[in-house]
This record gives C-alpha cells, structure tokens and sequence, in this order.
C-alpha cells in the first residue's frame, strides 16, 4: 500500500476501455484525407490536442533546467507515472502553455510548479512536433538556468496539483547517457526529449564537436 509519501513508483494500471469521441476531454482521432506526390487520394490516422489556446502556435514547452553547481551543471529530471504505457517515465519538467501565456513565461511557471526551482530563460528552440506520424502536438524546448545560491532555490517548495505525482531529481549532464542506459536497466521509460538530449551529448562527446 502506498504510504503517507507517495511515490511514482506507487501507481499503476487498473483497466483500459475505449474511449469514445464525445467523452474525449484531452484529445481526439482524426481522419484525414490527402494526395500523395502521385495525386493519388490517401486517408491517415491521427491524434489531436483538444487544449492549445486560441491563438497559440504550441501545445507546450520542454523544460531544460540547468542547475548551476560547483562541482559542474546538472540537468533537472523527473520521475512520474504515464498511464499510457504502465511505467514510470524519466523525463524534464514539461507542461501546457496557458492562454495568453510565451512559451517562456510557461517554461518558468511549470519549473517552479514542478520543481519549485526559480530559474531564468536563456535559449529556446525551434517548435518541434514529438511524433508527426501519430499526433500534432508540438512545443518549445526551453533552456533555463538555475542560480543555486538564490535564497528561493535553497528550499523548493513545488506547487503540484492533486493528482501530480512527481518525484524531482537531477544528474550531471556529462553523465546522463549513462544515467538513460542505467534507469532503463532498472525498468523506467526514458522520454524521447531525455534521450535526444542525452543521445547529442554523447554524440558530441564521441566526434569530439
């Protein structure tokens, strides 16, 4: 039974059901029709958002919060439970932007809601589409520094809602492809934003860029 500090690790699957169209309140199927390079007509399968604000070009932001140590930078991780696929799920602080809201001003707000870390935005990437094949959803990967001598960095004090369960953690950035390798060794998922971000580091590394 889970105890009075719930962890991740505690959740698990109970059933699964179709879901049907009218009940969808995060997502719905799509069919749509097109042509190929031939003009041949096709149809395709897909996922969408039913929650991107009016007017917002994104779904959401990817949070790559660097805390900034002594001993050398370190990338603020995750660990949370992703019913879809029955694990829990390393991963960066990532969430929806808000109406009105910059893929910034979101990045900083999910931080801190997440993590309670305070931090400042220092680089954003291009919109990037997380399975194109499957769903439109798409974000910003938003790279943030934290200054850890910051008096609000030294007690975090995370503003989750009633059902986030996260469990917050981070790991030098020079050792996360080996961190992937191990969490998947002992059962976890790895985000795909986690394991590019590692798989470029060790890329780099290895052609010496």
């Amino acid at each position: 039974m889970p105890g009075s500090d719930p962890k991740a690790s505690d959740a698990k699957v109970v059933s699964t059901e179709p879901l049907m169209f009218d009940d969808a309140r995060w997502t719905k199927l799509v069919l749509t029709t097109y042509k190929d390079p031939l003009g041949k007509q096709r149809t395709w399968e897909s996922a969408e958002r039913s929650t991107r604000p009016e007017g917002s070009d994104i779904d959401g932001v990817g949070i790559v919060a660097i805390l900034q140590k002594p001993s050398g930078p370190e990338l603020v991780l995750q660990k949370q439970f992703r019913p879809p696929i029955n694990k829990v799920v390393i991963e960066v602080p990532a969430g929806l932007v808000d109406a009105g809201e910059t893929a910034a001003q979101s990045a900083v707000r999910e931080l801190r809601e997440e993590t309670g870390y305070h931090g400042e935005v220092v680089e954003m990437s291009p919109v990037m589409f997380n399975d194109p094949g499957f769903c439109n959803t798409n974000l910003n990967m938003v790279h943030v520094t934290v200054d850890m001598s910051l008096p609000e960095n030294q007690h975090l004090k995370p503003e989750l809602e009633e059902n986030e369960f996260i469990e917050v953690f981070s790991t030098p950035l020079k050792e996360l492809y080996a961190e992937c390798k191990r969490f998947e060794s002992e059962g976890y998922a790895i985000d795909a934003r986690v394991g590019t971000l590692a798989e470029g580091i060790e890329i780099a590394r290895r052609w010496k860029l």
